[in-house]
């Protein structure tokens, strides 16, 4: 497989810092890859996706990308912890509003918007208001949103970190199944390491400071995965024991 995008020695340091928060960052995902960073709160995990994103200028390194532009399409979306859905639109108009400043007619758009909400499993909420949602509801809109632009590489910061565990299980497993219906190469953050490795296909726990990759993690554990399963356990409990160490030296905040 080729890389979707590709950093080399990235850095990123905010005005007045002491320090980067994060520096000498080399990764690499692949087309069609599910990649996880996990790390402590303040370690950069954030931060990172919004330097992939091209929301934040690295203070050093390169970013390369394999991604064709197209002016149909945004060729990296983001998800974040929160949906962000505008009060004032319906679902269908929340779904739009990445698909403004695009080279797309109205049939076009339409159908995109539908194609999105029938991956999230919500084909016939498009009338619905925002406050009509559950928040996990709510978190498939902002989902279908990402997905409606086209991307080659989707962004997630933490999308399921504020739901219920019922709710959470079951939006990680819808994601593995728009995952795997679509193809897009996914860049996941989580504080959550069983969410990591249940999710992934690689694991980079970021840690330090200023923060490194400390480890790559492979999992091998086939799909469909089951949370107990061997493999899944192995890995989880050796990046739980790598954090915890990190702690101990004082680098894991």
């Amino acid at each position: 497989m080729a890389a979707i995008v590709e950093l080399k020695d990235i850095a990123a340091t905010f005005p007045g810092a002491a320090q980067p928060v994060f520096a000498d960052i080399d990764m690499a995902v692949e087309r069609g890859e599910f990649v996880i960073v996990v790390g402590a709160s303040g370690a950069g995990k954030s931060t990172l996706l919004r330097v992939i994103a091209g929301l934040l200028e690295p203070s050093a390194g390169h970013i390369a990308h394999d991604i064709e532009k197209r002016p149909d399409r945004r060729e990296i979306a983001m998800v974040f912890q929160e949906a962000r859905l505008m009060p004032w639109r319906k679902v269908a108009d929340n779904v739009a509003l990445g698909l403004e400043g695009l080279d797309v007619s109205k049939s076009e758009r339409d159908r995109r918007i539908a194609d999105a909400l029938r991956l999230v499993g919500l084909a016939d909420f498009g009338d619905r208001w925002a406050h009509e949602l559950s928040g996990g509801q709510r978190q498939r809109v902002g989902i279908a949103r990402g997905l409606a632009v086209d991307p080659d590489l989707l962004l997630m910061d933490e999308p399921f970190g504020a739901l219920d565990a019922i709710t959470r299980q079951t939006l990680q497993d819808e994601l593995l199944r728009i995952w795997n219906e679509t193809g897009k190469s996914i860049l996941f953050v989580t504080h959550d390491i069983d969410e990591a490795v249940y999710l992934g296909d690689r694991v980079l726990l970021l840690g330090g400071a200023p923060a490194r990759i400390v480890r790559n993690y492979e999992v091998g554990a086939p799909r469909p995965r089951s949370r107990e399963g061997e493999e899944v356990g192995r890995v989880g409990a050796q990046v739980k024991a790598d954090l915890s160490s990190l702690f101990d030296q004082g680098g894991g905040i």
